[in-house]
């Protein structure tokens, strides 16, 4: 940025990507979830930890209006739906299963999801993914 356009730029005037924004996030959540390349896996519900955070590009109205807020509820519950769905091999496919769905409402930015398998090394917390995606 130039020198002259910092100086005749307004303090409260903010750029597009500066414009006001925020975020909703879902922390820690753990589901079961049949998952994993491993003929041993397939039909197993194995506890997975999943955190999303995504930046919504709206900005907050003050209105104090539900319609015009990004829902974690819809965010949890589908995180659910997809754990429930079936098998999955991969745990980066469910980390572009949720980015998917949380990039359907058109006001989210972008994500954030990390996946992890519990219980999978004794000797280890977690192992797993995280996924970062905009939208384009």
């Amino acid at each position: 940025m130039s020198k002259e356009w910092a100086i005749a730029r307004p303090e409260n005037e903010l750029r597009d990507e500066e414009a006001e924004r925020y975020r909703v996030f879902v922390r820690d959540l753990v589901v079961p979830c049949s998952i994993g390349i491993y003929p041993r896996e397939k039909g197993l519900r194995r506890r997975v930890r999943v955190n999303a955070e995504l930046l919504v590009a709206d900005a907050i109205s003050g209105r104090d209006d539900f319609a015009e807020a990004v829902n974690y509820e819809t965010v949890v519950a589908g995180i659910k739906g997809i754990a429930e769905a079936g098998h999955i091999n991969l745990v980066e496919t469910l980390a572009d299963r949720i980015a998917t769905l949380c990039l359907a409402d058109v006001r989210v930015a972008s994500v954030r999801i990390v996946v992890e398998k519990l219980d999978v090394y004794p000797e280890t917390e977690s192992v797993g993914v995280v996924l970062e995606r905009r939208r384009r």
